[in-house]
């Protein structure tokens, strides 16, 4: 299936990095947080092949920053969020899932401390600085909400340790899982998180300034080429393989934290100034929840809205939120929402996709 383009305008951000995507030869986009997001360069096949033996560089921008600033900070992140932000250190990364009132998804952010009263919410593809500024407001709190100028690029891939430790030495390659320590570019600060949207390991460094972005990007890509570095970004393959969620795709403002299978993010004995609070208390039993699903048949195409699953009566047993053909395990790998009754592994599922009707399995866990 043939998209159309899509047509050039200021409203379309670009990142401090896009000159240099275009030029890696970027063939294919989708638009997040109002910016271009590369979603692959040679093919999907041929991206996820080398993502996977070897060291890739993505820019991944469109993750805005909303910073937190002011002595309400911790409060205000907090009236979002069922995590328990009480002991998180200076220099840690928490992934959060953020809430309404009525315990309703609005975002999955990677949340970062820089001090006591100042926090980064490195935002999946919703506009959460309206709804922090509006919080702020509402509640009379002593915080602001923007956003700066830091633009997030990611080092992934098994190679990943020794490109970083090329450039910004071994001390940051033995950071901590979801911890980051911070580097000296060109005489500025920033900070770099062993984290990332792969299975496969890596980096991502938040860019500090958008002048000193393709400085940077050159710098990585000269010092990676006997590692086979190449531009890249968040792979459809990979992802699924990984189990890693996608909001808007995968879970939505329809969806609770249980439902999603982040329930252990939801330390609600804690947790009691956030919004969804009391939503939640009634929602930790879910009748319906995100399972790992293997399709068979001949590859599925590209999915455009949700895939009914259905059971071989005919009744409807969930829906695909994510699929695509993996080729190191075979088969078509998939993430789908499985109503309670069906959830359990083995259980084999009719999915209707837009060619035909295929064998669905649900599965224990996820392919890596």
């Amino acid at each position: 299936m043939s998209m159309p383009y899509l047509t050039p305008a200021i409203r379309l951000r670009r990142t401090p990095f896009s000159r240099r995507v275009e030029a890696a030869g970027a063939t294919a986009y989708t638009v997040y947080n109002h910016m271009l997001l590369a979603s692959f360069f040679r093919s999907v096949e041929e991206d996820y092949a080398h993502l996977k033996r070897a060291v890739q560089v993505w820019d991944v921008s469109c993750e805005r920053q909303v910073e937190i600033v002011g002595p309400d900070a911790s409060r205000l992140v907090q009236l979002t969020t069922p995590r328990d932000l009480s002991r998180m250190a200076d220099d840690q990364c928490y992934y959060i899932p953020m809430v309404d009132e009525d315990g309703r998804m609005l975002n999955d952010p990677i949340l970062i401390k820089l001090t006591d009263d100042r926090y980064w919410v490195s935002i999946a593809d919703t506009d959460m600085l309206y709804y922090f500024k509006g919080l702020a407001n509402g509640f009379g709190l002593n915080a602001k909400a923007f956003e700066p100028d830091v633009s997030p690029l990611a080092i992934q891939g098994p190679k990943a340790d020794k490109l970083v430790a090329r450039v910004f030495g071994q001390e940051i390659v033995d950071t901590k899982f979801f911890r980051y320590k911070t580097i000296n570019f060109q005489g500025k600060d920033m900070i770099i998180a062993r984290s990332g949207w792969s299975h496969q390991g890596g980096f991502e460094l938040y860019l500090d300034g958008s002048e000193y972005g393709e400085p940077l990007w050159d710098l990585l890509l000269e010092a990676g080429k006997d590692l086979d570095v190449r531009a890249g970004g968040p792979n459809l393959i990979e992802r699924i393989e990984a189990g890693l969620l996608s909001y808007g795709n995968d879970i939505t403002i329809d969806t609770t934290p249980f439902e999603a299978g982040l329930g252990k993010y939801c330390n609600l004995d804690a947790a009691t100034d956030c919004l969804g609070h009391e939503a939640l208390l009634t929602q930790k039993d879910p009748r319906r929840q995100i399972r790992s699903i293997s399709i068979d048949g001949p590859p599925v195409p590209a999915i455009t809205s949700y895939w009914p699953l259905k059971d071989h009566e005919g009744n409807g047993a969930g829906h695909i939120s994510s699929a695509t053909w993996s080729p190191d395990f075979k088969t078509n790998v998939a993430i789908g929402m499985v109503h309670r009754v069906y959830w359990t592994p083995g259980t084999e599922l009719i999915v209707e996709t837009p060619d035909s009707e295929q064998t669905a399995t649900v599965r224990g866990r996820f392919w890596i």
